[in-house]
């Protein structure tokens, strides 16, 4: 174990990946990184069925179904059940805006939310209805949707 963790400081990265030019010190770095361009995710939650590429994403996600937030905010008494949870929402306390749009310079606290901005510029619509040809920028915005060809009618 040594001599496999000693590889990491040597700069020796003889496991080279067959997509990218990426290379690695250990055999199983590689596979985790083939993992990003296979899609596979073969670590799946007993609770919901949500797969993860790796077993500490698995490991943090079992925390969302056991309600444990043991990290507190220091600003406020919201608790979270991740770290990283705790890192975007501190952003609400700094005003933080670290992602930015490239079409018109918009400022967003979360990376995701850019991803959805974006759409408005580039006009891509990748939530696509499997029962019409209508798609969508946004899921919830398919989802609702949805309820047309269901017949279900959310707001009596």
């Amino acid at each position: 174990q040594l001599l496999t963790h000693l590889k990491n400081h040597t700069c020796e990265k003889n496991y080279q990946c067959s997509h990218c030019d990426k290379t690695f010190s250990q055999n199983s770095l590689l596979i985790k990184h083939l993992r990003t361009h296979t899609g596979e995710k073969p670590y799946k939650c007993s609770q919901c069925g949500k797969g993860f590429s790796e077993n500490s994403n698995l490991t943090s996600h079992m925390k969302t179904h056991t309600g444990v937030k043991s990290i507190k905010c220091s600003q406020c008494d919201k608790t979270f059940s991740r770290n990283s949870h705790l890192k975007i929402h501190l952003r609400t306390h700094t005003g933080e805006k670290p992602y930015q749009c490239s079409h018109c310079g918009k400022t967003f606290s979360q990376d995701n939310i850019l991803v959805k901005h974006l759409r408005t510029h580039t006009g891509e619509k990748p939530y696509q209805c499997s029962q019409c040809d209508k798609a969508y920028s946004q899921k919830p915005h398919l989802e609702l949707h949805l309820m047309t060809h269901s017949g279900v009618k959310p707001y009596q």
